[in-house]
């Protein structure tokens, strides 16, 4: 095998990781204006930097109920909350997208409630890698852009913040994070993104011993979901528009803070994302206001 053959091999799960993050925020950009006249938002006032506390608070409620249910071997729970999560999600995403398609008019509830429960049912009955990565897709910008669209400016850049913190003390310090991403592996839900090392992989046969080694690359949802908040309140609540400098800047960021992210995982011990790709998108989001001359308050 050549050496640029060899580079290509390693940096295929970086470029597809990148790809699917880049997915993730146009994608979201696309939902942001119908979501918002729906009326999707989660909260009256976007301003209040309270509601980026609230999300916190909810974000330690679910690791803790998840760590309890993991150790007293109740994972069919998480199971139940997560399906229950990808049908709710799901069926605001089809929704949203619905409504851009005048001759569905009136019919936008009933579709997306039969699309978002048989997406789910396929799931449930074949977990493959490739299933879990489209509906991750799509499960992925439904949550960025619900919660970006409630929260302007300040507040998200408050939230990433704190969670960048929260993400590295969980991975580094107490490491209940590494925990739970092994305890919920073998559930073979959409809160992760796979990027098989072979052709023939399987998720589905994959086994999660402990000691073996993996066949493929993984990603949490939330190293997507996070990032592309800032990305979706820039794009909603500051008036330059779509594809705006600190829209591009936010998402070129984040691509930035992956790269450097997978420069640090490939030495091979398991790195907190967040720290990497909100730092990148923040930046990124800051350097474009600049460029912009727009107003962030």
């Amino acid at each position: 095998m050549s050496s640029s053959e060899h580079s290509l091999k390693d940096y295929f799960p970086i470029l597809s990781m990148a790809g699917l993050i880049l997915i993730v925020q146009v994608l979201s950009l696309l939902l942001s204006m119908p979501m918002e006249t729906n009326d999707m938002q989660a909260f009256e006032d976007p301003t209040q930097v309270s509601n980026s506390i609230y999300y916190i608070i909810m974000i330690l409620a679910f690791t803790l109920f998840v760590l309890i249910a993991i150790k007293k071997n109740m994972k069919w729970i998480i199971s139940l909350l997560i399906y229950l999560a990808i049908v709710s999600t799901l069926y605001y995403v089809f929704f949203a997208l619905f409504t851009l398609i005048p001759s569905l008019s009136g019919f936008e509830d009933i579709i997306s409630i039969l699309i978002s429960i048989g997406l789910t049912v396929l799931l449930y009955k074949f977990p493959e890698w490739y299933v879990i990565d489209i509906l991750g897709v799509c499960i992925a910008a439904g949550v960025s852009t619900l919660i970006g669209i409630s929260l302007s400016v300040i507040p998200v850049v408050v939230l990433l913040i704190l969670l960048a913190v929260y993400d590295a003390i969980s991975v580094y310090k107490t490491k209940h994070m590494v925990t739970m991403a092994e305890g919920v592996m073998d559930l073979k839900l959409p809160i992760l993104f796979i990027i098989p090392k072979h052709a023939d992989y399987s998720f589905i046969k994959e086994s999660f011993n402990e000691g073996e080694k993996r066949e493929a690359f993984f990603m949490g949802l939330g190293d997507a979901v996070m990032p592309t908040l800032l990305v979706v309140s820039a794009n909603v609540f500051l008036e330059n528009g779509v594809f705006s400098y600190p829209v591009i800047g936010a998402m070129l960021g984040t691509l930035v803070g992956h790269i450097l992210l997978s420069i640090v995982v490939m030495k091979g011990n398991p790195q907190a994302g967040l720290p990497f790709l909100n730092t990148g998108a923040i930046l990124g989001f800051f350097i474009g206001v600049l460029l912009s001359g727009a107003s962030i308050l």
